[in-house]
């Protein structure tokens, strides 16, 4: 698999930056945002995790040209909170970190909302209301 590098040289020399660091970025300013629960990486984050290994960008994917570059992010969130809201302050703090981090343009933050998490007490008053309609 080839590695995307973003370069900038000066007269001291050269500045790489990987695809995998922005993600990662990336990945920590999301699970700051309050209501985000976890990212989803699907089954290679899945087994990076059962070997003991936390992948910091799990479920994000970038991609990154000389100047810009796009996100998408795979989240899970907490049951109570309102979807588009932490949809919108995932894409603020996302683009911002990056942006202040590597110098790169953000041009997009696409959020891709692939559950929800419910607490177990939630989750025992769902199962306890539903017992009792039937």
């Amino acid at each position: 698999m080839e590695e995307n590098v973003q370069s900038v040289s000066n007269e001291i020399g050269t500045i790489r930056i990987t695809d995998e660091v922005v993600a990662i970025i990336a990945g920590i300013a999301a699970m700051e945002v309050p209501g985000v629960t976890s990212m989803s990486g699907g089954i290679a984050g899945g087994i990076a995790e059962a070997l003991g290994r936390k992948n910091l960008s799990k479920g994000v994917k970038v991609e990154v040209g000389e100047k810009e570059a796009a996100i998408d992010l795979y989240i899970i969130v907490e049951y109570g909170y309102r979807i588009p809201e932490v949809a919108w302050a995932i894409q603020e703090r996302v683009k911002n970190a990056v942006e202040d981090m590597t110098g790169l343009k953000v041009v997009e933050v696409n959020i891709h909302i692939q559950g929800v998490n419910i607490e177990r007490e939630h989750r025992k008053e769902l199962l306890e209301e539903q017992s009792k309609s039937r």
